[in-house]
């Protein structure tokens, strides 16, 4: 859900779409820096949550952030801004904050493995619990350099974090699927949460978005599609949403606004609900 005008207002464009849940950005995702949030600001915030009902809020951080970057000045600029990141979602009350692993650069897989840990371990000392918010871990496309794409990737990075409790996964399943793993039959949807399960642990799973993509099987590449509309198809999701393991995961679409976010996201959205077995609704959101 956009913040443009406060971040009070996105509580309230979730209740516009009909979502149970809303992922935000708590700043501008193209800017390293923000202005502090203020008081009024928070109390709006958790204020308008409260009266639209709409539980838990996912925050993902700015896309300049490379926590996999090689020691340098990215490096220390990327964990400066996440520490950011961290406290204000603590602030606000928000229980995930999502990133990207990031892009080793051409240092390395095994390299980038390592920033990333020590990036997690740095913050954790420095920022003691905060509130019990958690990091999540996004699965990748392995566009470029980027990690993430496999999940002993993610696997190799919790095994170096000190604090491991503090860190889960946000599944995104254009990601996965064009980084390899084909979720569009039910045989390969068993598959894939059985590796996931073997890497990580289902208990890790604390986020799924849910995209279609543009780009086929294994291309690598990250372009997220209307639900329905790509490459992924209806039954990718059915098989999603009617897992009852998933069931108290929340689950956000990132897919294209187009020219008015209110139509495209309760298309979206009704698409999926259409697909629950039983009434009633789902978390499933914008």
């Amino acid at each position: 859900m956009s913040i443009a005008g406060g971040l009070d207002q996105a509580p309230l464009r979730g209740r516009q779409v009909g979502c149970d849940t809303i992922q935000v950005f708590t700043k501008s995702n193209r800017q390293w820096q923000a202005r502090p949030l203020t008081h009024p600001e928070v109390e709006a915030f958790k204020a308008n949550l409260l009266a639209t009902g709409i539980g838990p809020v996912v925050a993902h951080d700015c896309y300049l952030v490379n926590l996999a970057a090689p020691r340098g000045p990215l490096w220390k600029k990327s964990v400066a801004a996440f520490r950011m990141e961290l406290e204000r979602a603590g602030r606000l009350g928000i229980p995930y904050l999502v990133t990207h692993p990031g892009s080793h650069a051409g240092a390395g897989e095994a390299e980038g493995i390592r920033r990333v840990a020590e990036a997690l371990n740095v913050l954790h000392a420095a920022l003691p619990r905060l509130g019990g918010i958690q990091i999540l871990l996004e699965t990748t496309a392995g566009q470029g350099t980027s990690l993430g794409y496999r999940f002993e990737q993610l696997a190799a990075i919790l095994e170096e974090v000190e604090q491991a409790d503090r860190v889960g996964v946000c599944l995104d399943t254009c990601h996965v699927f064009a980084a390899g793993y084909d979720i569009r039959s039910a045989e390969g949807y068993r598959k894939t949460l059985a590796e996931f399960t073997a890497c990580l642990g289902l208990t890790r799973l604390k986020a799924i978005h849910l995209n279609d993509s543009k780009a086929g099987l294994g291309s690598r590449v990250d372009r997220h599609e209307h639900i329905g509309v790509g490459r992924l198809g209806l039954e990718s999701y059915r098989r999603i949403l009617n897992d009852p393991r998933l069931r108290r995961v929340p689950m956000i679409l990132e897919t294209p606004k187009d020219d008015d976010f209110i139509t495209a996201d309760r298309r979206n959205l009704a698409r999926l609900r259409r697909l629950l077995n039983g009434r009633g609704r789902r978390g499933s959101a914008p």
